[in-house]
């Protein structure tokens, strides 16, 4: 009996390896990005399309990438030798109207027919409000371009990344010894007041209006982390608010972390969030 048990599992572990050698991961899924063609979906128009083939023009250094038309992108979304980089206003489930852009890059395919929420994502990363855009979006748009390519490369390279999406980031804050923050004040909750400013922002954070905190990312100042929240401009029963603090130098993306906006959680980095990202490791 016990060798007949034995040659069953010696007869099964074929079949089981065979099997899994049929399991293709994200990761193998997406290992032609940088060989294929990304198509960059234009919006139809006006200041963005303009100011986005410029930025990427001038940052998109990953994939060989074509412009397109939203019609053109309808037609070729099913074809797998293509990427697709493409701005689109996002709705979460409680939401009666969509609140926030997006910019996402998917892959063409089978799936494509039933819109991009079908196809396989790379990376997604929060634009702007969608009614009442503050204009930031375009001093921060070359920085989310290159968060969109470092992610997507990096999770070439490991699944665990492409799985996680961008929430893995919500620790690299603990790993920024020596860099100052900067806060403009339209990116902080009510909550955050001038207590809890004088608490955590010591010599290691600056703060102020965000024309004057973005010069920041304009001048490409050295270690120095600059915040950015993207908000529904009328948050309504399930809108969500996206934090996230980017190195001016690098673009890397320090932190990124998101909430639910409620009566008692506003729109903005939390106190909750300060106290993260004012930690520091020591050496």
């Amino acid at each position: 009996m016990k060798k007949l048990i034995i040659a069953i599992i010696a007869m099964a572990l074929p079949l089981a390896a065979g099997a899994q050698a049929q399991i293709k991961t994200k990761k193998m899924k997406i290992d032609d990005f940088t060989a294929k063609t990304t198509k960059v979906v234009l919006t139809g128009g006006g200041m963005y399309d303009q100011i986005l083939q410029e930025e990427i023009r001038n940052t998109w250094k990953v994939s060989p990438y074509e412009f397109c038309t939203v019609e053109e992108f309808e037609a070729l979304k099913d074809n797998q030798a293509y990427y697709f980089l493409i701005t689109s206003q996002g709705k979460f489930k409680k939401e009666k109207e969509p609140g926030i852009d997006f910019i996402t890059l998917v892959k063409g395919g089978l799936n494509g027919g039933s819109g991009i929420s079908d196809m396989l994502e790379l990376v997604s990363v929060p634009l702007r409000s969608s009614e009442e855009p503050s204009g930031r979006e375009y001093i921060f748009l070359p920085a989310l371009l290159d968060i969109i390519q470092n992610h997507a490369v990096a999770s070439m390279e490991k699944d665990l990344t492409g799985y996680m999406g961008l929430s893995q980031y919500s620790t690299a804050i603990l790993k920024a010894q020596d860099k100052t923050m900067a806060f403009s004040a339209e990116d902080l909750s009510e909550e955050v007041g001038l207590s809890a400013r004088a608490l955590y922002f010591k010599d290691i954070v600056d703060y102020g209006e965000a024309d004057d905190i973005d010069e920041h990312l304009a001048d490409n100042d050295k270690d120095v982390l600059v915040s950015y929240t993207v908000a529904p401009s009328s948050p309504t029963t399930g809108s969500v608010c996206y934090k996230m603090l980017i190195d001016c130098g690098t673009h890397k993306l320090y932190y990124f972390k998101k909430h639910k906006i409620t009566a008692k959680n506003g729109p903005g980095f939390l106190l909750e969030d300060i106290r993260i990202c004012t930690v520091r490791n020591t050496k």
